[in-house]
């Protein structure tokens, strides 16, 4: 689809409004730095020498704050994935300044001009991160992949290790990677595909910056190299969820199961967008079917994701089995402990099990308190999100009031309905009655409120 591009820099007053508004921090506090700068100097004493090890990281090119570099060996049929995972935990201690404000922000906040991070530059974008430029402390999963898929946690050290290469999504070579990762992806997928996982990605709208200045807006559809970065960070934090679940203690990322009205509203959906659904089908395995680069494909996606309840934190309790149905599993996250600040805690958490020793008292003390620190920052970066693209859609659209486009309904109720603009990447409401999901209409632009970001349709 379309790119719209801001060449005026007509986003960056909007831009500073919704920092203003959701109290996007700016820079850290002087006691927090002044700890920081400390903490980067701390030399690594208990890690072993793993520099040997042709580790790569694969990330945005223009990331900084690496967590994760991999390797990949075969061991007979099976596949011995070393995901390394930047060691924060080595330059924060618990409830020092640095963990103090961590706790204040939860997770690293992501706007199209900048990031507010969970941990200062110094250390997340510099002596923690895992970039290529010289030896980092780590801790090293070991997670042994069967040829069915099926993942077990081996081993965890904390370790040196040197990247060999920063690759980027969009330009990166299969000779750059290990031989093995597709063959890992494939296991991992098929893995998926055999307990029922629905993990839905449909195109992402998003607002990024552009050489030269300004913004663009756009549907950027997910790149193979992303879907195989995914299959290993996904198996990793399925060997640590089962390796906390069999030790009776950790922190969970758990989602419902969609009840019935659900998936009976999503079939009446596909129905209206003439996508087959057969009745003996499972949503699970008709999200497979779906096809994002289609525009009826994506607006299903997008319809299913909605449609979810979404996931949250839960420590581990005696009386309930923690289960992601999106995943089909039980499932943590341990694999971005520079962006989130439960991942921390859990690769701790796993260091300690896989070693034979007790969690931590500190860390097994927290996996009852992170949930609502963790869900209140993801429903700040969530907002954040969507006033961003509103800002951003008000912004493109600004001088084209009176113009007619063609949508399509990707979701609807009795007085509104949600409508993606076919040959622009726009995703809006509108007032409606009568729309059904599916249904092609002719939308016409009556106005545009820049300071409300808001933007105004009705149907022609």
């Amino acid at each position: 689809m379309k790119a719209l591009v801001d060449p005026d820099h007509a986003l960056d007053a909007g831009l500073a409004a919704i920092r203003t508004e959701f109290q996007v921090p700016e820079g850290f506090p002087a006691d927090v730095l002044a700890a920081a700068e400390m903490a980067a100097q701390r030399i690594p004493t208990d890690h072993i020498d793993r520099l040997d090890l042709p580790f790569v990281t694969l990330d945005p090119a223009t990331s900084t704050d690496l967590d994760q570099a991999f390797c990949i060996e075969a061991s007979g049929e099976d596949l011995l994935l070393r995901y390394a995972i930047a060691d924060v935990a080595w330059f924060v201690e618990p409830g020092d300044a640095i963990d103090a404000e961590a706790w204040r922000r939860g997770e690293t906040l992501y706007l199209p001009d900048g990031k507010a991070g969970l941990y200062p530059p110094i250390l997340g974008e510099h002596a923690a991160s895992l970039l290529p430029d010289g030896p980092r402390p780590a801790v090293v999963f070991i997670v042994r992949v069967a040829p069915d898929g099926g993942v077990k946690l081996d081993g965890a050290e904390r370790a040196i290790i040197r990247s060999r290469a920063k690759l980027a999504y969009d330009d990166v070579r299969a000779s750059d990677l290990p031989p093995q990762m597709d063959e890992l992806a494939k296991r991992i997928a098929e893995a998926e595909r055999r307990r029922g996982a629905s993990r839905v990605d449909p195109p992402e709208q998003q607002v990024e910056a552009v050489p030269g200045g300004g913004f663009a807006l756009s549907f950027r559809p997910r790149l193979v190299s992303e879907d195989h970065n995914a299959a290993l960070s996904l198996a990793t934090n399925l060997a640590v969820a089962d390796a906390m679940l069999a030790h009776h203690t950790g922190l969970f990322r758990v989602m419902p199961e969609p009840d019935t009205g659900t998936v009976t509203r999503l079939r009446a959906t596909a129905a209206a967008m003439s996508i087959v659904w057969p009745d003996e089908m499972s949503l699970q395995t008709f999200e497979q079917t779906l096809n994002p680069a289609t525009p009826g494909g994506a607006a299903m996606m997008l319809a299913i994701r909605r449609a979810g309840s979404g996931a949250s934190y839960e420590p581990y309790r005696s009386d309930a089995k923690p289960w992601h149905a999106a995943m089909g599993a039980t499932y943590a996250h341990a694999t971005a402990p520079l962006r989130r600040l439960a991942d921390r805690h859990v690769v701790m958490a796993a260091l300690a099990i896989a070693n034979g020793r007790e969690v931590p008292a500190p860390i097994a003390a927290a996996f009852g308190k992170l949930p609502p620190v963790m869900a209140r920052a993801g429903a700040r970066q969530g907002q954040i999100d969507r006033a961003v693209l509103d800002l951003a859609e008000t912004v493109m659209l600004a001088g084209q009031v009176g113009r007619t486009f063609p949508a399509i309904v990707v979701d609807a109720d009795t007085r509104h309905a949600r409508i993606q603009l076919r040959d622009l990447p726009v995703l809006t409401r509108i007032a409606a009655a009568g729309l059904t999901p599916g249904d092609r209409i002719d939308a016409r632009l009556v106005a545009v409120n820049g300071a409300r970001r808001k933007t105004d349709f009705d149907v022609v």
